[in-house]
């Protein structure tokens, strides 16, 4: 896959504010965004974002468009990037991570898995979700945590990435699990690993965008929904979502920052849905939401 490195050089408030601009500019399209020091005495950062498949000045074009006057000050470089897999590269070395009784690791620590522990191995892959972020951890908790308490029929994990999630559920559950993604490489990415930790046959999986696409009728309505995303798509299928769920439902809901909580809250609080946990972990929001039941 062709990578381009886009970076924006400022000192610390200005780059830091152009990285949240390409945070929401380029959302929904996935790509990460990254903001550290590029001087000796901290005043100048760098503010980068990669994009994929296209042309060095075609990328620059499209994040001057996206971030338009607010960073027309601020010089913009573009450069291709060697024929690396960048998302491996970044996780060599990480040790596998806890989160309430799941350990994700890869295949190398397989051994490191402690007794009483449920092991999910994820190796690098093109898709989100390996335990060691903020989102994917305090999803994991609050799937222990649910699961614990009572047994779901219909579980959906929306946007499932490298499927650790419908893993996780499908492992602890003994149920069956819908994983989707916008995202064919993730779906793909998702059911793999879901044969890799022995889940193969729990978890079934397919490709769409949101949640209308005819096939989610087969397998609902779903009494728990585990969504990392984001928070303009979690906002937009909030009707969507409701009209897929059970009257008596619960939604995990993450990707989020933490000033989002109150625009979250208002649009599933329109389909009915209350708040039962807030979780913060490493500056990111996760929300357990319940509709037909009584809050924990």
């Amino acid at each position: 896959m062709r990578t381009i490195r886009v970076r924006i050089v400022a000192e610390e408030l200005e780059a830091k504010r152009i990285a949240d601009i390409l945070e929401q500019a380029f959302e929904e399209d996935g790509n990460p965004v990254s903001i550290y020091e590029s001087s000796d005495d901290g005043r100048v950062w760098s503010a980068e974002i990669l994009l994929f498949e296209m042309e060095p000045q075609e990328a620059a074009d499209l994040v001057r468009d996206r971030v338009g006057s607010d960073a027309f000050a601020a010089p913009i470089e573009a450069e291709e990037l060697p024929d690396i897999n960048w998302v491996e590269k970044s996780l060599e070395g990480l040790k596998p991570v806890r989160a309430g009784r799941f350990v994700v690791h890869g295949g190398h620590d397989r051994t490191k898995v402690p007794g009483g522990a449920i092991g999910l191995e994820i190796e690098a892959a093109q898709a989100f979700g390996t335990g060691h972020h903020g989102t994917t951890a305090g999803c994991l908790e609050e799937i222990d945590r649910l699961l614990s308490l009572r047994e779901y029929s219909n579980i959906l994990d929306l946007g499932t990435g490298t499927g650790v999630l419908a893993i996780a559920a499908a492992l602890m559950n003994r149920q069956s699990v819908l994983a989707t993604d916008i995202d064919p490489v993730a779906t793909k990415t998702a059911l793999e690993n879901a044969r890799l930790n022995g889940a193969g046959h729990l978890v079934s999986g397919f490709t769409a965008n949101g949640v209308e696409d005819r096939r989610f009728n087969e397998f609902g309505p779903f009494d728990l929904v585990i969504a990392n995303i984001l928070a303009r798509p979690l906002m937009r299928m909030a009707k969507s979502i409701g009209h897929q769920t059970a009257q008596t439902a619960t939604l995990v809901l993450s990707g989020l920052r933490v000033e989002d909580g109150p625009r979250i809250l208002f649009a599933y609080r329109c389909q009915g849905f209350v708040l039962d946990r807030r979780r913060e972990k490493n500056g990111w929001l996760t929300l357990t939401l319940v509709r037909g039941r009584k809050v924990a």
